[in-house]
């Protein structure tokens, strides 16, 4: 599977696992309930989404000049933190207005959800990998 449809497919998939895991854990982080939660989490998706279109192109573009190609596990890991931290920039103030708290007390509970998703992201994208097989952009020539 290549181009915008494995876009389509890995998007879909990463976002309705991600909005159920992370309204679980902002409940559990916020105290608020699992609606309210379940509303950020949806929120941050819809980030999330324009966010991972944007980085992945880029990344793909990026990847596809490079000399060596494949997926080793140290271009694995700059993808998810590149994309993480990207994300973290986006998150933080949205989290801090949605729950009324500061942004200091938003950035904690975002970065307990950034060790939890950068796990999340490098483990899934190895399995998605391992399912759809590898973007044209990383096959071994």
């Amino acid at each position: 599977m290549q181009g915008a449809w494995r876009r389509v497919v890995y998007i879909s998939l990463y976002e309705i696992l991600a909005i159920a895991l992370a309204g679980l854990g902002l409940m559990l982080m916020s105290g608020e309930s699992l609606l309210a939660s379940g509303a950020l989490a949806t929120a941050t998706s819809a980030v999330a989404v324009a966010w991972n279109l944007v980085f992945n192109s880029l990344f793909e573009r990026w990847e596809a000049r490079q000399p060596k190609k494949g997926r080793s596990v140290k271009r694995r890991l700059a993808h998810a933190v590149a994309f993480e931290t990207g994300l973290v920039l986006m998150l933080v103030p949205l989290i801090a207005w949605w729950l009324g708290i500061g942004l200091r007390e938003a950035l904690v509970m975002d970065l307990a959800l950034v060790v939890f998703f950068l796990v999340y992201t490098f483990v899934f994208n190895w399995v998605f990998d391992e399912v759809f097989g590898l973007p044209a952009s990383a096959r071994p020539v």
